[in-house]
């Protein structure tokens, strides 16, 4: 794993770049994107991460999340990598921001400004199996009620998205 992410402050100004990882080991506030894709039934798309992810193996998630690198736009990130991950060729669009602390497996420790965006995509992805393991589309009161009874199986951010005021979601 390698690449800079964009250090920010309190208030999403760029303070500077630091590699991934080593981010992730000092906890330090960086800049990221979490993408909820829905179909039009309203159902959400959830991707199992790869284990051999550096973090959060193994854990259900929104369809995409990553750091945009300090030369990218978030445009031009949250399109790239949803192709990437999930083979889906849309532009997400904005939908809130905000900042969250976790301690992750691994000694790691998340500090996300996390910009959060939405898309809307009918079809089965083409998964990247060295960053998906599995995909489904679930119904959101299920999820919800799984979310509820097993959080042990989400990652930390996602669970805060469900878990956001601004989440208008079932």
């Amino acid at each position: 794993m390698t690449g800079n992410v964009i250090l920010v402050d309190k208030q999403d100004n760029m303070i500077g770049a630091m590699e991934k990882l080593e981010v992730h080991r000092k906890g330090l506030l960086h800049r990221a994107y979490s993408i909820l894709v829905f179909n039009a039934k309203g159902e959400l798309l959830l991707q199992k991460r790869a284990v051999s992810k550096y973090h959060s193996g193994g854990l259900w998630s929104n369809a995409c999340c990553s750091h945009p690198a300090p030369d990218e736009s978030m445009v031009d990130a949250t399109r790239q990598r949803l192709r990437h991950e999930m083979g889906i060729d849309l532009q997400p669009e904005f939908a809130f921001k905000f900042i969250y602390k976790c301690e992750l497996d691994k000694g790691l420790i998340e500090y996300e400004f996390d910009h959060v965006f939405t898309g809307l995509y009918n079809d089965a992805p083409s998964i990247n199996p060295s960053e998906v393991e599995d995909w489904k589309f679930i119904d959101v009161k299920t999820l919800r009620d799984d979310l509820e009874h097993n959080p042990e199986k989400y990652t930390t951010w996602f669970k805060l998205i469900m878990n956001h005021p601004l989440v208008a979601i079932a």
